[in-house]
């Protein structure tokens, strides 16, 4: 054979070599590269938590329970299990005086106050709760609820010993409902009409006796429901007329036959 064959054969056979020898490089797994990361931790404190929906009225019962809270968003109000370990027994016979929703911390001052009944806990200060009796007719057909605003309407015959008609006037406005009989809130199982036979007001003390007068005189009070976007409105106009005005008692109402009139009042 000649010189020039071998040459070219050993040439070849080298070349074949190192294909394969890189071929073989390229097929293999790359080294496994590993990124360590560390991650900040997070002080938390244990804090008691209302694990499920809790309505107005209802008894918190056994939905508490103790969840880890970041430290750095503990509210002063909050009830922690550092500082109260055995809270969670003493608070399953709570009330709650507002509605409390599933996975929000417990705080004291939406419970109902140990010794204190409902109505006088939910009753904001210097406001006076006053029951009137209501009827489907008399209460935008039924339709009226717990925490809704109306006005008081008053239907009484006219003053006048000659005249055979009515007079009605709105004695009150934008009064708030506390309670429709026993209720204080909407139902919920849906059912959004509630026709009871007393409305419970939430009432200034003046208010209170507008109210208490006019009971005794009208022929009818009617509860006209208000728009929520009224709520904040600040009343005005209201019959101031039935009492006497600035606290000072110098005449006396006298209500006799539907009729009003002053008298003096003894010093």
């Amino acid at each position: 054979m000649a010189a020039s064959r071998l040459i070219i054969l050993g040439v070849a056979a080298v070349a074949a070599g190192g294909a394969g020898w890189v071929a073989k490089n390229m097929t293999a797994p790359l080294p496994a590269v590993i990124v360590e990361s560390e991650t900040p931790s997070i002080s938390t404190t244990q804090v008691l938590v209302v694990s499920g929906d809790v309505p107005m009225g209802a008894g918190i019962g056994d939905q508490l329970s103790w969840q880890d809270w970041p430290s750095a968003g503990i509210n002063e109000n909050f009830i922690t299990r550092n500082a109260e370990p055995d809270a969670m027994e003493k608070l399953r016979t709570g009330i709650a005086r507002v509605p409390i929703y599933g996975g929000e911390p417990l705080r004291r001052s939406k419970l109902v106050g140990e010794g204190q009944s409902f109505m006088s806990s939910v009753l904001p200060s210097g406001r006076r709760a006053i029951a009137t009796q209501i009827s489907a007719d008399t209460s935008a057909g039924g339709f009226i609820l717990p925490n809704d605003f109306v006005d008081v309407i008053m239907t009484r015959r006219s003053d006048k010993a000659t005249a055979t008609g009515f007079v009605t006037e709105t004695i009150l406005k934008n009064i708030k409902v506390l309670a429709i009989d026993q209720t204080i809130q909407e139902d919920e199982d849906g059912k959004k009409v509630k026709v009871g036979e007393t409305a419970t007001l939430e009432l200034t003390p003046q208010q209170a006796e507008i109210i208490t007068v006019a009971q005794q005189m009208a022929d009818r009070l009617t509860l006209a429901l208000r728009s929520v976007a009224d709520a904040q409105e600040v009343p005005d106009g209201e019959a101031d007329y039935l009492v006497s005005g600035n606290g000072k008692r110098s005449t006396v109402r006298l209500i006799k036959s539907g009729e009003v009139s002053e008298v003096g009042a003894r010093k």
